[in-house]
């Protein structure tokens, strides 16, 4: 006698409330269309020129880190190809965000600086000198560290902007043992800085610590002197020489006084965007590694007890000047601010695919550009999908009859789940849907009709054998998931290795196959058997109906005298 099966009715609604909720996710990226590629949609062009003439070597290496950069998950469908010798054209479908432009051209020479001057005082004077102290007495300090203005900036008398001051925070899971607590806010009394005190000559440019402390009248007056260079086209690039201090701006005009570079960004091991634990905002996650793990120690340490800024400089231009909440001992940290999903995920990307070898000039050429294929095509693709979808659901109700209804209601469901798995994927990993793409989800139709075909041959063999339905049902499972998923490993590991090794949109059609190939896996197990199991209770189709397709003409078996059995045209 066959084992009890488990209960179908809950097996199917624990299935309908998991697609419900992958429909929410999808919901919550405010689009329900996918996102098309080159081929059906456009998208934007954006054209790097070199200043001049570069080896084609380099020109091919900066392409590719481009290409790792537009197209880091390999489903975007980004194309990156060189143009003479001088541009790189990079083709990206939709029409992107200016984060998504800038993450392309940056050169990505990461810097890390310790910057002159103090939260709270001790700043150098504007260009038009005030006598006005700055923001508020250093004798009453703010309790939060966000609201610590930045320091050498142009302004200090400027209200400052209502956003979020960015800061460093331990990225580690669990704090270092011998770190200083970090309940303490930066600007505690405890923690107050005392303002610089600044001789003629200065302390040397080679011990940072000190040099930020007392930079020395030629500095300054470099400084005070200083303007910011204008933005556009014409825009000199800004000299960056790790060896010696800066004096450089951000993009809001900010103007800072930076010690040399005392961490370089190939001492970056990775770098990611998220959202750390106990928190809502994003962040830009890093992970040095060798001898800058001891450095950026030493440093937090001294900058946390006088509340110091530690510049990012990226390109020549001050990114971020983010104090520290605690001392960072293992190399993990965190850069937190007013960071969006975009802006976090362009930074990231920057920093982690590695500097560019070659300088382009800014701006890059950017236009939008329309499909490459015509529209007939994308319809002939949709046409040839729904006229085979519709051919395999005849053909079952032809010949498996009501049982042809579960196929029919399986591929159906199946349709429905990888609708809303391509929804999420577009918001979530950035998959384009192509038309090679569209090809794999045809493709994946008959793979899961496959499936069905599996299974209810092996209920018609044993109900040849004698068996009722009710047992057959559950018998021929047990054989039947196993041929299953051994044809869907093949198929699935045949999608992973042409994704790993192939080039262009061929990954984005094994992407499509593999993610329907487990959407069928999916669907077999929780949908078409208990299913299956649910019609097995029915009197139309225990009791052998002729529409059933289990009826004993549909089996092949006949009945003789005597209670006989034998295959219908054949012997007993």
């Amino acid at each position: 006698m066959a084992k009890k099966t488990s209960r179908p009715g809950r097996t199917l609604l624990v299935f309908f409330i998991s697609v419900a909720v992958l429909y929410g996710l999808a919901a919550l990226g405010g689009t329900w269309k996918p996102r098309l590629g080159l081929d059906l949609e456009g998208g934007t062009r954006i054209t790097l020129t070199a200043i001049s003439s570069v080896n084609p070597t380099k020109l091919e290496e900066a392409r590719q880190i481009i290409e790792s950069r537009a197209n880091g998950s390999g489903v975007t469908e980004s194309d990156v190809t060189t143009q003479g010798n001088k541009n790189i054209v990079v083709e990206i479908p939709g029409k992107n965000s200016k984060n998504l432009v800038d993450s392309v051209k940056r050169t990505a020479q990461l810097r890390f600086r310790l910057v002159y001057g103090q939260p709270l005082s001790g700043l150098p004077a504007a260009p038009t000198p005030s006598a006005s102290p700055s923001g508020s007495p250093s004798g009453t300090p703010s309790p939060s560290a966000t609201a610590t203005p930045k320091a050498g900036q142009a302004s200090p008398t400027a209200t400052p902007k209502p956003r979020v001051a960015p800061h460093f925070a331990d990225a580690s899971p669990t704090p270092s043992p011998t770190a200083t607590p970090s309940a303490t806010p930066l600007t505690t009394p405890s923690a107050t800085p005392t303002a610089p005190v600044t001789t003629s000559k200065g302390a040397s440019i080679d011990d940072p610590l000190a040099w930020v402390q007392d930079p020395g009248d030629e500095w300054l007056a470099k400084y005070q002197a200083y303007v910011c260079p204008a933005k556009g086209k014409d825009a000199a690039p800004i000299a960056d020489d790790p060896s010696k201090p800066l004096i450089t701006c951000d993009d809001s005009g900010g103007k800072y006084l930076l010690s040399k570079a005392v961490i370089e960004g190939t001492s970056l091991k990775s770098a990611s965007a998220g959202i750390p634990q106990q928190s809502t905002s994003w962040a830009v996650l890093l992970k040095l590694k060798g001898g800058a793990v001891k450095t950026f120690a030493d440093i937090s340490r001294k900058l946390y007890a006088n509340g110091g800024l530690f510049a990012i400089v990226l390109d020549g231009k001050v990114l971020s000047s983010p104090g520290f909440t605690s001392p960072i001992l293992d190399g993990n940290a965190q850069i937190t601010g007013s960071f969006t999903e975009s802006s976090a995920t362009s930074l990231a990307n920057s920093l982690k695919y590695g500097a560019l070898p070659v300088r382009f000039e800014d701006p890059p050429t950017v236009e939008i550009i329309g499909p490459s294929l015509a529209g007939s095509q994308l319809s002939a693709g949709i046409y040839a999908g729904i006229f085979g979808l519709l051919i395999v659901m005849i053909y079952c109700l032809l010949y498996y009859r009501g049982l042809g209804t579960v196929v029919i209601a399986s591929l159906l469901i199946a349709a429905v789940v990888t609708y809303a798995t391509v929804l999420v994927l577009a918001k979530a990993a950035g998959f384009t849907l192509t038309l090679p793409g569209i090809a794999g989800l045809i493709v994946a139709v008959g793979i899961t009709a496959d499936s069905f075909i599996v299974y209810f041959e092996r209920i018609r063999d044993e109900m040849r054998a004698g068996k009722s339905m009710r047992v057959a049902v559950e018998a021929g499972w047990l054989r039947a998931r196993m041929t299953c998923l051994a044809a869907d490993a093949v198929s699935f590991l045949a999608a992973v290795v042409l994704y790993i090794f192939a080039i262009g949109v061929v990954r984005g059609f094994a992407f499509a196959l593999g993610i329907s190939t487990l959407i069928d896996v999916i669907v077999f197990f929780f949908f078409t058997k208990p299913m299956v199991t649910l019609l097995a209770r029915r009197t139309f189709f225990n009791s052998g109906n002729r529409l059933s397709g289990l009826s004993r003409e549909t089996l092949g078996v006949d009945v003789q005298r005597g209670g006989t059995t034998r295959l219908a045209g054949g012997q007993a």
